[in-house]
C-alpha cells in the first residue's frame, strides 16, 4: 500500500531525527512548506513538494494508478 505524501515525510524526518525547522533549513524551504506537507494540505507548489523530497532522493512524478494498486 502507498504511504500518503504527508506519511511519508513525516515518517522519514522523524527516522533521521530532525524536527520540523531543521528539517526546513536542510531541505532550503520554509518551516510551513514542511508544517502544510506533513498536514496533508492538497495546495502545494510541486517544486517546494520536490525540493523537500530530494532530501531522501526522491521526487514526485507521474504513476499509473493501476501500477500502485497492485
Amino acid at each position: 500500500m502507498a504511504l500518503s505524501l504527508a506519511t511519508f515525510i513525516k515518517t522519514k524526518r522523524k527516522e533521521a531525527k530532525l524536527t520540523q525547522q531543521e528539517f526546513a533549513d536542510r531541505a532550503g524551504v520554509a518551516l510551513t512548506v514542511v508544517r502544510k506537507i506533513e498536514q496533508g494540505k492538497e495546495n502545494l507548489s510541486l517544486a517546494k513538494v520536490n525540493q523537500v523530497l530530494m532530501m531522501f532522493g526522491n521526487k514526485l512524478a507521474p504513476v499509473n494508478h493501476k501500477e500502485i494498486e497492485t
